[in-house]
Parts: C-alpha cells; structure tokens; sequence
C-alpha cells in the first residue's frame, strides 16, 4: 500500500552515488534527521487511491507523491533530480515539475516533483 520509490532509487548505482548508499539518504517525510548530509531527499504522499470499477474490486492502487531533493546548490539537486526521474519514469508517471528554491534558514537548494505511481495489488 505504499509507492516502491525507496526499492526503486536504491536500486541505482547512479541515485546512490549522488545520495548516499550507508544510508541511502532517501526519506519519508518528517524522517531526515537534523544535519543530515547534503543531498539528500524527502517524499510525500498527496494524493491517491485505489482504481476502482463497477462490480470489481480494485486491482491497483495510486499514489501521488511529492519528492524533494535537497542540495547545497542548484547543481547537485539537479543531477540527483536528473537520476531520479531517470530510474522512476520507467515505471511510474512524473506529472509535474514543482520547480527550484532555496530555504531561507538554510539556504539548501530544493528541487521539487510530483510522480503517479500505479502499485497492482
């Protein structure tokens, strides 16, 4: 019942050079710790459900989920963006692209998408 984004990114020898593989430095949201290194990154779910038919049960679930690259700067969270949208448009839709900003505590680089992922039950 959930999006394989962490199975998918940390089967890539290229997002695991970029993020980390001791951890894979990639989270669900509210769990990066405090000074985790850069890059790094963060997903949500925001939207979703199950595939539903008339007189069947469903048998596929969505998941919309927002993904968050975080960087030191606009170069490194657009190479860990670049091989994320890589290894997930194979097998689930990216269907926005939430653009660039910078934390004004932090002054991290931030790279934002948005990806429908389509799970079979």
């Amino acid at each position: 019942m959930f999006a394989p984004i962490f199975q998918v990114a940390s089967a890539s020898a290229t997002v695991k050079a970029l993020i980390g593989s001791n951890p894979v430095r990639l989270y669900p949201f509210g769990y990066a710790k405090q000074g985790v290194a850069l890059p790094y990154v963060v997903w949500q779910p925001i939207a979703g459900g199950p595939e539903n038919y008339l007189g069947d049960v469903p048998d596929v679930d969505k998941f919309g989920i927002q993904v968050d690259v975080y960087a030191i700067d606009e170069f490194s969270a657009r190479a860990v963006a670049k091989a994320l949208r890589d290894v997930i448009e194979p097998v689930a839709h990216i269907t926005a692209w939430r653009g660039e900003s910078t934390d004004p505590d932090t002054l991290h680089k931030r790279y934002s998408f948005d990806v429908d992922w389509f799970v079979n039950r």
